[in-house]
Formats: structure tokens, C-alpha cells, sequence
């Protein structure tokens, strides 16, 4: 749904932040390795429930895996591609059939090409004065980046104490059996990447890449 929200002391509407997100509380993220299994991969982790996978722009074979997710899924899977770092590149992903765009870092020119070609943009931000910019700047969620390393779950709660108006998505050292807390911190999601896909990217061990996903949804769900 879209948000309606007013910004917290003002009368004025707050900045259309699209679709919420909503595929679900994980959002896979491939980084790195060869790139030779990432179809594989993402099979695996879609197989086991994950909604959201982003494929970052320094992997290997990323172009032809976002592609190939956003054909083979459809509208069942949010596709991302993370590591964005200029606008230009949030035009190939749109042309790769991505809906969402990631980044570690805040940019404005990022987020209004995101919002120009219709994609979720989710910037990376580590203070409270970044996150409630990144909102006032359209962010479909915030992504709170590195989560474990700032505090983790304590951090993101008292950040979170008074910017409850915030949809957060805590990315950056947060394993299998931990996620969960960050969602009980307040999170709408959490972001894993090698704790969630290991080096099955280069070496194609997808039976792991599956037991772990399964892991992981079944401690958010409780």
C-alpha cells in the first residue's frame, strides 16, 4: 500500500515512498564469488520461502541473474540489485527487470531515478540524522548499514524509540539465528548475505543454501 503519513511536527504530506515493502521479512543478498551458480542459488532460496533476493553490481554474472530471476519468477519475487552506486545503474536495473535498487550509501540522484523509473529504493544509512533523510527523501525502507557493527538490535531499538515512523531494514553482520531479534527490535525485514548464501555462489552447494533459508524463515516466523 501506499503511506498516507504526515512527518512527525508537520502538517505536510510525507514524500511518496511507493509500495511498502512487503516480500516478506528476508531479503537474500548475493555478493561476490564466481557468479557460475547464481541461477541455482536464487532457485534454492526462492525453493525455501525467500521473497526478496538482490544481486549486488560487484558479482560476478549479476546483469544475467537479475535478468533471469525477473523472468523466471515474475511478480512472485522481489528482484533487487544492491551496490548501486550511480544513477546510470539504477536504469540497467530497471532494463534487467529489477524492482528494487540497494545501496550502501545515501544519494538523493539515486533515490529520484529510482522513483523516476518506478523502483523501490532502499539507501544505506547509519545515524538517526541519515535515516530520517533518507525517508524525508522517498525511501521505500531504510537500510540501516552495518547493523551488527553499530550496535545491533539495542542500536536499532532506542534508534527506532523515536523514529517509530520509519520502515528500517538492517543490513551488515546479522546471522542465521540472530535475524529474528532485528525484527523484534523493530525491523520490517533484515538483509543477509554470506551468513544466508556462503560461497555457494562459486562452489554451487545449494542443499546448504537451502537448509539455512529454511532456518532463517522459520526464526522470523516466530
Amino acid at each position: 500500500m501506499s503511506t498516507n503519513r504526515t512527518t512527525p511536527g508537520s502538517t505536510a504530506p510525507a514524500p511518496d515512498h511507493g509500495t511498502r515493502h512487503g516480500a516478506g521479512p528476508a531479503v537474500a543478498i548475493l555478493r561476490g564469488g564466481t557468479g557460475e551458480h547464481v541461477e541455482a542459488v536464487v532457485d534454492a532460496l526462492v525453493g525455501a520461502g525467500v521473497r526478496a533476493v538482490e544481486l549486488t553490481t560487484n558479482t560476478r554474472r549479476w546483469r544475467e541473474g537479475t535478468a533471469w530471476t525477473a523472468r523466471r519468477f515474475g511478480g512472485d519475487v522481489s528482484v533487487g540489485v544492491g551496490t548501486v552506486l550511480e544513477p546510470e545503474q539504477v536504469d540497467e536495473a530497471a532494463e534487467l527487470g529489477a524492482s528494487f535498487v540497494v545501496s550502501p550509501h545515501l544519494d538523493p540522484a539515486i533515490g529520484e531515478r529510482a522513483h523516476e523509473r518506478g523502483l523501490g529504493w532502499y539507501p544505506g544509512a547509519a545515524t538517526p540524522t541519515e535515516i530520517v533523510r533518507a525517508w524525508r527523501l522517498g525511501a521505500r525502507a531504510v537500510k540501516v548499514f552495518p547493523a551488527a557493527q553499530l550496535g545491533g538490535p539495542a542500536y536499532l531499538r532506542q534508534v527506532l524509540a523515536p523514529l517509530d515512523f520509519v520502515d528500517v531494514v538492517p543490513t551488515g553482520g546479522i546471522g542465521v539465528d540472530d535475524a529474528a531479534d532485528y525484527l523484534a527490535a523493530g525491523a520490517v525485514a533484515v538483509g543477509l548475505g554470506s551468513p544466508l548464501v556462503g560461497d555457494a555462489l562459486s562452489t554451487g552447494d545449494v542443499g546448504a543454501v537451502r537448509s539455512r533459508a529454511g532456518r532463517l524463515l522459520a526464526g522470523l516466523a516466530r
